[in-house]
């Protein structure tokens, strides 16, 4: 055993037994696996597990992953199939998505065609090169979901002349299929490609029916990276690997006769999920889920496009996997199936079945990948198609009705963003290997940009989207059960403010204090744990003029967390800088709740006092 490990495992025995004296009243000052941790967070870190249909951390606390996919640039050649140019980059980018964007997680994206050059020969430098990219983001303290990535199954399928590119297979999975030359026809959108370019089809057709074995190389090679990434990070590292998403985006290619949607997901998906399951167990990650992914067309919002899905015929999937989907507004990027903007609630009914099917499969659910173009002509959109997005993850309800019926919030969705690419609209990609045609602009794939962040002239990573979208109050882990929760992130739309949960006139205390600020509401029922609720903090909340307003206490500016008092703040583990409100409710379970604003000036106490029995009221009122 290396002396990595060794002390790891000693710090695992020491935390245990801290946590224990912590329990029993005790506040012992320890050492943590990464900077800025506290008492409690290298047992927190320790395991990212499914438990009555949530996600929970290594004490139990139901968890809420939020963050950004990393990224984009691995579907692109530039930099080899990696999702960074260097070491250096992934760390900026990591630090960047924790301050800037607010993100606990990335979706990190690995290329199998760079992973497996050819066929039966892994690359051992394409994997160590990822382990080191991944490292950073560990070490800031982001949790990693890998994803073999695909789109159009692979680049390889399109030549220099075409108007199109994928990414995914090796160059020797497609000369297996001696495959037609590839044509989408009149294709307005390169995802029509999936189902219309007959390349791309019979090339698909053959993955799931292991024509030429490639879907035996792809599991072997899946297994052998999950080995080398169990081997060569940390135990504390490994431990921040919450699973890994097996094949972004499948979808059949073709249906066998008599096959359709519904059983395709059934006698052909399914069984690939327990062969790629098999692997992880082999691999050393049989106590990490898989993070699986329906029929790509289960959820669409264009009628003709949607096919019946969402493994419906999977039974109870239970703690060994994750319900794993994605959603982008199809009729917004048209621009002609949807006018105008996303208003309050456009996303919860969508959204709520993402937590229906989850509940019925046993299990959590993740929307790994959501948003909107922020260039071209429904760009304009994104504000508020964005913003709609975010707040059906924090809650299957509109906010016109959210007060009235906070028992019907649901539980929060953990969700990423596609995408976090430093490089956007710095690129140099020669599409399709084609010399005179190198893409620069966005994404430099497909024509697309969708990433939040891009580099300043000086080489400073800054955001393109409002910092009030996506810096967001969120609550990052529960010491129980969460029961309802808001947030009013007051983003913009251009000049224009967007409030779509305003507080009601019968809480004319609680609206005072708010004024014009941002608030959260999290309402949740403890479970007697020692152990503090966590809400990330935005920036746009610094301590000093962060008002809380709970059962627990009230708070006109934030203290420093000692271990003894309810209400304070800390910095998140890993030395990036991001904040938390921590919220301790030792002792019996009970229901809690907890207001979070900025927009309170030197609030009086008697307008604390008035606002907190107001509260009070409502909570019992509509809380049981």
């Amino acid at each position: 055993m290396d002396m990595a490990k060794l002390r790891a495992r000693l710090l695992g025995v020491l935390v245990s037994l801290t946590g224990l004296l912590a329990a029993t009243g005790g506040y012992p000052v320890t050492a943590a696996a990464l900077p800025d941790s506290l008492w409690f967070d290298a047992r927190a870190w320790s395991a990212l597990t499914v438990r009555d249909g949530r996600l929970t951390d290594g004490l139990g606390r139901e968890v809420v992953l939020r963050g950004y996919n990393v990224s984009g640039e691995t579907k692109l050649e530039e930099n080899g199939g990696l999702p960074f140019a260097s070491v250096a980059d992934a760390r900026r980018s990591a630090a960047a998505l924790r301050t800037l964007g607010g993100g606990n997680t990335v979706r990190f994206l690995l290329s199998w065609a760079h992973a497996e050059p050819a066929r039966g020969r892994t690359d051992t430098a394409y994997l160590a090169a990822v382990t080191d990219q991944m490292r950073p983001f560990l070490d800031a303290g982001i949790r990693v979901l890998p994803d073999f990535h695909q789109d159009l199954y692979s680049r390889h399928l399109f030549d220099e002349g075409s108007w199109y590119t994928g990414d995914g297979a090796p160059q020797w999975a497609v000369d297996a299929g001696n495959y037609p030359a590839e044509s989408c026809g009149i294709c307005l959108f390169w995802g029509q490609n999936i189902t219309q370019n007959q390349a791309v089809t019979k090339a698909s057709y053959d993955f799931w029916h292991n024509a030429y074995g490639v879907q035996d190389a792809f599991l072997a090679t899946a297994r052998q990276t999950m080995a080398y990434l169990a081997q060569h990070l940390t135990d504390d590292e490994f431990a921040g690997v919450m699973g890994f998403d097996p094949y972004n985006e499948p979808y059949a290619g073709a249906y066998d006769s008599g096959q359709t949607s519904r059983t395709w997901e059934r006698n052909v998906l399914l069984p690939f999920y327990e062969r790629f399951r098999a692997r992880m167990d082999a691999a050393g990650w049989q106590d990490k889920p898989a993070f699986v992914e329906p029929n790509l067309f289960w959820n669409a919002n264009i009628s003709s496009q949607k096919q019946e899905g969402g493994l419906l015929d999977a039974g109870t999937l239970g703690s060994r996997y994750v319900f794993n989907t994605h959603f982008y507004d199809q009729k917004a990027i048209s621009g002609i199936l949807m006018w105008g903007k996303a208003g309050d609630g456009q996303y919860a009914g969508d959204f709520a079945t993402v937590r229906d099917r989850a509940a019925a499969l046993g299990t959590a659910a993740v929307v790994s990948e959501f948003g909107h173009p922020l260039s071209g002509s429904v760009s304009d959109k994104a504000p508020t198609v964005v913003k709609a997005m975010y707040q059906a993850l924090d809650s299957r309800l509109p906010g016109a009705s959210w007060w009235n019926d906070p028992a019907a919030s649901g539980p929060v969705l953990s969700g990423t963003q596609w995408q976090w690419d430093l490089y956007s609209g710095r690129h140099h990609e020669a599409m399709n290997g084609n010399p005179d045609k190198v893409l620069t602009s966005g994404d430099a794939w497909n024509g697309e940009d969708l990433s939040a962040v891009a580099l300043d002239d000086s080489g400073s990573p800054e955001l393109r989207q409002d910092a009030r979208l996506l810096d967001r109050l969120y609550p990052s882990a529960t010491a129980g059960t969460t029961l309802a929760f808001t947030y009013e992130d007051r983003s913009r739309d251009g000049s224009t403010t967007l409030t779509w949960n305003p507080v009601p006139s019968s809480l004319p205390d609680v609206a005072q204090l708010m004024g014009s600020g941002q608030y959260g509401l999290l309402v949740w029922r403890s479970d007697g744990s020692a152990a503090p609720t966590e809400l990330h903090l935005p920036a746009s909340f610094p301590a000093a003029s962060t008002t809380v307003v709970s059962d627990l206490g009230t708070a006109a500016g934030l203290p420093a967390y000692t271990g003894s008092n309810p209400i304070a703040v800390a910095d998140e583990p890993g030395g990036a800088g991001g904040k938390r409100l921590l919220l301790t409710a030792a002792g019996p379970t009970g229901v809690h709740y907890a207001l979070v604003t900025n927009g309170a000036t030197a609030p009086s106490t008697s307008l604390l006092s008035a606002a907190r029995t107001e509260l009070s009221a409502w909570a019992a009122k509509e809380i049981s």
